[in-house]
């Protein structure tokens, strides 16, 4: 198949790292890919396939190649899509990998956008179950999965000392992180540091968000936190390792990657629930996952520290179950519903 992928930016970030994975995952099974991108598209994936950058700041149909099929996700990126579909540039399928109207700003338009395509691919069964309740399209699932480079490298036992609490830390200006509760994030950080002031608090950002964030900046002066900013998996994939216990305070994620990713690298992992990181999580089974109304991520947090145990017993059930979400298996999903929807068209 010729797949064409209209994406908006490629910098660091759950979503776009899936789209990298399965326009990569693709073209090593064979499939014809490209990406286009506006202008001024941002790329901080390795790819394997082309990127094709449109003529101006905003995508148009005029630049969308000749395809087999058109991938679109973003709710910005699902009109174009379409009118490209409509000059016979490809079958538009989406790949929604958030539920935008919830938690992000215009939800007139991007609830509308649902509208625009029956061909819905989504990440989650929390998540396909929204849509159906708001739209009666019925989405088919595509699960996350975890790359090669996150796993389990032993430093825990290796290099035993001071007991590491992490956390990603996003781009508070902007207003796309509401949903992560990075206040109440912080609020908890603290109340576990007064009850344990030995533990290590690390916070992990992005460098660009870092670089471009004075928020972010000033929690470097703060003396209860470490700060991380990976530039590669590689080095993401080690924060992870270094980590005992890594905690999430999203509260609407369609797939939660950084917590089984943290998984997969051996941490105990304390959530909140955001609806996909059910597909994976399983409180008191490989996680510790409360409501964000019970307001007691820190006390989770506390109960991990002072049960090494209990903590341990938590990661090693994390990463095993963490095992059977790769990339690998998603692009064959992804694939075979493409193949699906295809034969749909008559």
């Amino acid at each position: 198949m010729k797949l064409t992928f209209p994406i908006l930016t490629l910098s660091r970030g759950g979503a776009q790292r899936m789209l990298a994975e399965l326009a990569n995952r693709m073209t090593e099974i064979g499939h014809k890919v490209v990406i286009l991108m506006p202008a001024d598209g941002i790329v901080e994936y390795e790819l394997a396939c082309p990127v094709l950058f449109g003529a101006g700041p905003v995508l148009s149909e005029n630049d969308f190649p000749y395809g087999d099929c058109i991938i679109s996700n973003y709710y910005t990126t699902v009109p174009v899509a379409q009118r490209a579909s409509e000059q016979g540039k490809g079958v538009h399928v989406r790949l929604a990998l958030c539920y935008e109207p919830s938690f992000l700003p215009d939800n007139n338009l991007s609830f509308s956008s649902y509208s625009i395509t029956r061909n819905l691919l989504v990440l989650s069964r929390w998540q396909q179950e929204i849509v159906r309740l708001n739209h009666g399209i019925k989405g088919r699932i595509v699960p996350v999965g975890v790359n090669e480079e996150f796993r389990n490298m032993n430093l825990r036992e290796a290099q035993p000392g001071q007991l590491i609490v992490s956390a990603i830390m996003r781009k508070p200006e902007g207003g796309f992180s509401g949903h992560r509760e990075q206040e109440y994030l912080l609020q908890q950080l603290n109340l576990v540091k007064q009850a344990h002031p030995e533990v290590l608090l690390y916070l992990i950002t992005p460098p660009g968000e870092y670089a471009s964030s004075a928020i972010l900046q000033s929690l470097l002066a703060d003396e209860r936190y470490q700060v991380r900013t990976p530039s590669d998996d590689i080095e993401l994939s080690y924060h992870y390792n270094e980590s005992d216990i890594f905690v999430s305070s999203s509260t609407y994620d369609t797939g939660s990657l950084p917590g089984l990713e943290a998984m997969r690298c051996g941490a105990a992992l304390v959530t909140l629930y955001s609806g996909g990181n059910m597909e994976y999580g399983v409180h008191g089974h490989n996680c510790l996952m409360s409501y964000r109304f019970e307001n007691r991520l820190a006390e989770d947090i506390i109960t991990l520290i002072r049960n090494k145990a209990k903590r341990e017993h938590l990661a090693r059930k994390g990463e095993n179950d963490s095992q059977r979400y790769t990339w690998a298996r998603s692009a064959e999903i992804f694939q075979n519903e493409l193949l699906y929807i295809m034969s749909r068209q008559g």
